[in-house]
């Protein structure tokens, strides 16, 4: 059973079904369902971009074809000692089970926030931000309305808000209201996770872009018109977009083993959770190594890899057949730049190697192709698709 339809949910799924076939098992002996809370598998990443019209596939085109069942419910529970899921859709026995649950927002409780703020976590958290922004547009045109506050300067607010100025001058065209876009964070700089190299690249592309940043402050409180900081500075604005953190699913507390700061259950080599028979684990509720310095960010980078290897590995454990480990030896990050195209690095110190143009082609031949599964429901392309092997980084 597989936890999950995201990138390490789908792969994991897909790549059991192809082990399947590659011993030969007849169909029907050894059953793979997954559950999962949409019948969607969403393209999370591209979620703050302004057209997400390719960014939800569904599921239907994707599992059916390699016979895996899919049933849509929301998980609730899991019982690793009885072997049993509890979800919305009913309780549902396993003999192996890969948890890819994936992460969320961390959302703490500050006054406001949640009646107020925001959020591009799902595909539907980022429909909904867009369709608010549209109702403004046709209200009362004062600055706040046309004011957007994204909080936290990691990769997520730092794409949000690159995109966001673009968003804003088109939703707000016809009325006579300059679109304002605020960038905070608690650290003295943006972009705190990217090394040094980026930092004056992401800098010029917020300048350039028009954001506003707002760096060594907290919020401490938001309403229907403003968001207060810790300086006590008020910034008048309607739309509060929150990027500050993210955590594993809580569900992994259910396994009764020490996770990580982010909640992550530790696997082996081979993605088997520690100190818990029959379950593997894959994706952002997974920490696992990717060579002897460096475990697995959540991110779709890793998700994937290690959803192929997880699906191809429970099959292995189930039937007794050999599996593989998974290292990863290289690793890039692509962050989206808005207007200013985007930057590149290459390694764990994120050193720059693009920026501009040369890496907003890297990153939309990513978004709109290498992240994507074959959309052809034809099976043998699924299948291959799935196979437990590494691509080379992109741009290579």
């Amino acid at each position: 059973m597989v936890l999950g339809s995201g990138f390490a949910g789908l792969w994991a799924a897909l790549a059991a079904a192809r082990r399947l076939d590659e011993l030969g098992v007849a169909v029907g002996t050894v059953d793979i369902t997954m559950i999962s809370a949409t019948p969607y598998h969403d393209i999370r990443v591209r979620d703050y971009e302004a057209d997400l019209s390719t960014s939800r596939i569904p599921l239907s085109a994707l599992l059916d074809p390699a016979e895996v069942e899919h049933m849509v419910g929301e998980v609730t529970a899991i019982d690793t000692a009885a072997r049993v899921v509890e979800s919305t859709a009913g309780v549902h026995g396993y003999d192996r089970l890969v948890l890819a649950l994936g992460s969320q927002v961390v959302r703490p409780d500050i006054p406001g926030l949640r009646e107020f703020g925001f959020d591009i976590d799902t595909y539907d958290a980022a429909t909904r931000l867009q369709a608010h922004l549209r109702r403004l547009a046709e209200g009362p045109a004062d600055p706040a309305a046309a004011t957007v506050v994204v909080v936290g300067a990691g990769l997520t607010g730092i794409e949000e808000a690159t995109e966001l100025p673009a968003l804003l001058a088109e939703t707000f065209a016809a009325r006579a209201v300059a679109p304002r876009v605020v960038l905070i964070d608690r650290n003295p700089f943006v972009g705190s996770d990217m090394g040094v190299s980026a930092r004056p690249v992401i800098e010029a592309a917020l300048a350039y872009a028009g954001v506003e940043t707002k760096v060594g402050v907290g919020v401490v409180a938001i309403d229907e018109r403003g968001v207060t900081l810790s300086s006590g500075e008020v910034v008048p604005a309607a739309t509060v977009v929150w990027c500050a953190g993210m955590r594993a699913n809580p569900l992994t507390a259910d396994f009764g083993v020490d996770r990580d700061r982010l909640g992550r259950l530790p696997v082996d080599d081979y993605l088997r959770v520690h100190g818990v028979p029959g379950v593997f684990a894959a994706g952002d509720v997974a920490a696992a190594k990717m060579d002897e310095e460096h475990v697995s960010v959540m991110s779709c980078q890793h998700s994937r890899p290690m959803g192929r290897y997880a699906g191809y590995n429970v099959i292995g454990d189930l039937l007794d057949k050999p599996m593989k480990p998974l290292r990863i030896p290289w690793y890039v990050t692509v962050l989206d730049l808005g207007p200013a195209g985007a930057v590149y690095t290459e390694g764990w110190d994120r050193h720059v190697v693009a920026s501009g143009e040369q890496a907003k082609d890297t990153k939309r031949a990513i978004n709109t192709r290498r992240i994507y599964p074959p959309l052809n429901r034809d099976r043998d392309a699924l299948l291959a698709a799935a196979a437990p092997e590494l691509q080379a980084a992109p741009g290579h």
